[in-house]
């Protein structure tokens, strides 16, 4: 156990913030324990440690009984908090689960999992990783149950921390660390903070992590049409693929027992010309190929934006595609569809040089 000051608002390149993290090696789980766990008074706390100065020095001057009986009272409140209010953050677990990709700009989701393996439930732990500089006051949430909180799926302003009111077993938060620009995201610390149970003493810890997030471009519209229009349908060049489907009229069969009468000629029967089963195709769109040297805009970062709109755009369509990258023209890339291979899209434009 650490006592020393409050160091929420510490420098990011001061030396007790690097002491900090010397303490606290990176690492994907955690557990608070004396080494990592740090107390001090509370803003109220200050006050309280005031009062205690006054009623001491006034007990002494005036040889008032009384008053040193209510200052020795105190002080065993301040004793008995100091030691609940560290009990109750020690021995807590954390786990770092899962971290989301997300454009520039965007915040990525962190979901923890926390263990407590006390036979007693921990109250009003707040959690919430720093911010960078200039992102403002953080703003706080309850969570009163065992749910992930629902937030993370909302259009509403992400928060940046969140209060636990009750912890107990296991349980699943998640978190936002918000984005600036494209490439790798070092995770900021998680501080995990209480005052439980009166108040008088701030209990704190910090954990580091040791996973990485990737941030991808910020998607940049241009002018689809005339880069990669579809190809429609008379376009297709002859022997093109179809699928089965039941929009475009493809041919004639022999009617088999058992297939739907629907799907009969029945103007073939009324002429008397047999019966005949119509099947239909829809035709499969051309495979796309996306190249970093086809975006018309002029600078590294545009194009790779644009690329990102790209992807995004060909996994909304469900045409199959390719990105050819300036490192991998030799090589080549694959072909593919689906939102798992946009999401590998993305990810490589986040690690491009």
């Amino acid at each position: 156990m650490s006592l020393l000051p409050n160091a929420f608002t510490v420098p990011a390149d001061s030396a007790l913030r690097r002491w900090f993290a010397a303490r606290a090696p990176k690492s994907d789980s955690a557990t608070l324990t004396l080494r990592n766990v740090y107390i001090f008074f509370s803003r109220e706390g200050l006050l309280f440690a005031v009062l205690l100065i006054i009623t001491f020095i006034a007990g002494i001057n005036y040889g008032n009984n009384l008053v040193l009986g209510l200052c020795f009272y105190l002080v065993s409140v301040w004793l008995i908090s100091f030691h609940v209010t560290f009990a109750h953050i020690s021995g807590l677990k954390v786990q770092l689960i899962d971290v989301t990709m997300a454009e520039a700009g965007a915040p990525v989701w962190v979901t923890l999992k926390l263990i407590s393996e006390s036979r007693q439930p921990r109250r009003q732990l707040l959690f919430g990783f720093d911010q960078a500089d200039g992102q403002g006051p953080r703003k706080k949430i309850k969570k009163t149950d065992k749910k992930t909180d629902a937030r993370a799926n909302a259009g509403a302003e992400p928060q940046t921390s969140l209060l636990v009111t009750r912890l107990q077993g296991e349980q699943t938060i998640r978190l936002p660390v918000q984005t600036h620009s494209r490439g790798q995201l070092v995770l900021p610390r998680l501080t995990i903070k209480t005052v439980y149970p009166l108040g008088i003493m701030r209990a704190w810890s910090y954990v580091y992590f040791a996973r990485r997030a990737w941030v991808y471009p910020k998607p940049e519209v241009f002018d689809w049409q005339a880069q990669y229009a579809l190809a429609n349908e008379k376009d297709l060049p002859t022997g093109g693929q179809y699928q089965q489907g039941q929009d475009d009229f493809e041919r004639l069969d022999n009617y088999i027992e058992g297939e739907s009468l629907a799907r009969v000629s029945w103007g073939h029967v009324a002429r008397g010309q047999g019966m005949f089963t119509k099947h239909f195709a829809d035709p499969v769109g051309h495979e796309q190929t996306l190249d970093y040297a086809d975006m018309p805009a002029a600078h590294h970062e545009q194009k790779l934006a644009q690329l990102a709109y790209g992807v995004q755009t060909l996994g909304e369509l469900g045409v199959p595609f390719t990105m050819q990258l300036p490192q991998d023209k030799s090589a080549g890339a694959a072909m593919g569809v689906g939102d798992s291979f946009v999401q590998t899209c993305l990810l490589r434009l986040a690690k491009a040089p």
